[in-house]
């Protein structure tokens, strides 16, 4: 029988009455408080009792994913922040100097800001981006903390009190008339932080109103979340659990498919008995759940890891959905991986699979002008080269093709590729820079010359439609038959 944990978070500031972490020294420990006044730290007595191998230590791979890292900031600022929080510096010099790295670790890559938020009658749309035609992000204030924190997370600039780098909103109304007026869009996807830390009264709220008939055009709802892993309890336990069921049943009951976009990073996370019943709880309350997670050096670069986790999937119904590749934000440097060698490792763990698990994709970079692909590495003639393929594209007539760059062994990003075959730049690369200089990259938008001839369309219809006409026989009658 699985019995309820009453949850318990630890923070920065209470890092240590974590019993656990004695096992480190002094020294270890102020690293660690360094580090966590840049990068957040959050985590809770489920992750660090139950997941954390205690004597691997700092090896084990959920340490490394949740606890601050010596090796996450530059050697010479992490000097700096050991040397003032020994000395006891003065709060306004040691925030100061924590701004400074900060804003120096690309709070905002892949044009988060200037492209991913849309504008509308000339104001920018709170707590939304919408980067591909058929699918919207929305960010809900009250979701914007999670059960515990990834030490990789690219999202952390939400989480640090940088608030012009916060993607919050408070209301759905905003997201309610953008969708009404963007009948393109066909899936929503809440994220954050983590929208399962919101009571289900509240997350109801952002959700119900997007089910009416008059968004019909939407097929499905997303969640973004790590609470299946670092706290399957809010789906087992307790009446809000139960609620939550009731919810995602609502969504599929409205004719909408419930899609929890759960991220594992690593096989313990699914092999406790909480977890497993949270997936289980998830699928009988009709919802998918469909897995993804980075590939992040220290935690989680071996084959063996991704195949026995994905193998672990299928035997729970879930899917198996997205590898990706560590983005070029925060502590990149200490996680990143090789583009060759995260290809290498993918497709070692996708041999040994069977085509169940097949729907998997990756390693996919998350990158300005979209989802590529790394579909492969192979020599055309005579140069040696990444294959890559559009998943996904700012303007929707990239999406599925393939294109290629010139081999690397060192990139670990899509900025860091040059294009193969003598070729100056890729080929959308002029398309982007007309986005950037426009600042709109909604390219699936009318123009307003089309715009005008849909006006004229309009004008030159209506007075046919205004002749009137037999509902049953279709046949217009004449002005006079009016």
């Amino acid at each position: 029988m699985i019995h309820e944990r009453k949850f318990q978070v630890y923070t920065a500031q209470t890092m240590d009455r974590i019993t656990q972490i004695s096992v480190l020294d002094e020294d270890q420990r102020l690293s660690m408080r360094a580090v966590a006044q840049v990068l957040p730290f959050r985590i809770n007595n489920y992750v660090v009792e139950e997941l954390i191998d205690w004597d691997n230590i700092p090896d084990d791979p959920m340490f490394q994913l949740t606890f601050p890292q010596p090796g996450m900031l530059n050697p010479d600022d992490l000097a700096t922040l050991r040397g003032m929080l020994r000395s006891n510096a003065p709060g306004t010099a040691l925030n100061a100097e924590v701004r400074r790295i900060q804003y120096g670790l690309n709070p905002h890559p892949a044009g988060q800001k200037s492209l991913n938020v849309p504008h509308e009658d000339g104001h920018a749309v709170p707590g939304m981006q919408h980067k591909y035609r058929e699918t919207v992000l929305f960010f809900p204030m009250a979701g914007q903390t999670c059960h515990a924190y990834c030490t990789y997370c690219f999202r952390w600039p939400q989480f640090v009190g940088l608030d012009d780098m916060k993607f919050a909103s408070k209301e759905v109304a905003p997201l309610v008339q953008y969708l009404k007026r963007h009948k393109e869009v066909t899936s929503v996807l809440f994220t954050g932080g983590d929208p399962m830390i919101m009571r289900t009264e509240l997350l109801r709220q952002y959700i119900e109103p997007l089910l009416t008939p008059e968004l019909e055009h939407i097929a499905s709802i997303r969640i973004g979340t790590k609470a299946p892993a670092y706290w399957p309890y809010r789906f087992t336990h307790g009446q809000d659990a139960d609620d939550l069921m009731r919810l995602l049943t609502d969504i599929r009951d409205a004719g909408r498919d419930c899609a929890i976009m759960a991220h594992y990073s690593v096989r313990k996370e699914l092999e406790t008995d909480v977890a497993r019943l949270a997936v289980r709880r998830l699928r009988d309350a009709g919802a998918t759940v469909r897995c993804q997670a980075p590939l992040i050096r220290h935690v989680n670069d071996n084959a063996d890891n991704w195949a026995q986790m994905w193998r672990t999937q299928i035997r729970l119904g879930a899917v198996p959905y997205y590898m990706f590749v560590e983005r070029d934000t925060g502590a990149r440097g200490y996680f990143e991986v090789p583009l060759w060698q995260a290809y290498e490792i993918f497709t070692e763990a996708y041999r040994q699979v069977t085509g169940l698990a097949r729907t998997v994709r990756g390693p996919s970079m998350s990158c300005t002008p979209g989802k590529v692909l790394i579909d492969g590495i192979a020599e055309v003639y005579g140069e040696k080269v990444f294959v890559l393929k559009f998943i996904q594209g700012r303007d929707p007539a990239w999406t599925n093709r393939v294109f290629f760059a010139k081999f690397d062994r060192h990139a670990t990003w899509m900025d860091q590729l040059q294009p193969a075959f003598g070729e100056h730049e890729f080929f959308f690369a002029e398309d982007l820079r007309r986005m950037r200089e426009t600042g709109e990259a909604r390219v699936w938008l009318p123009t307003e010359v089309e715009a005008l001839e849909e006006t004229w369309r309009m004008e030159i219809e209506e007075p046919e439609r205004g002749m009137g006409s037999n509902a049953e026989t279709g046949e217009h009658e004449s002005p006079d038959q009016a």
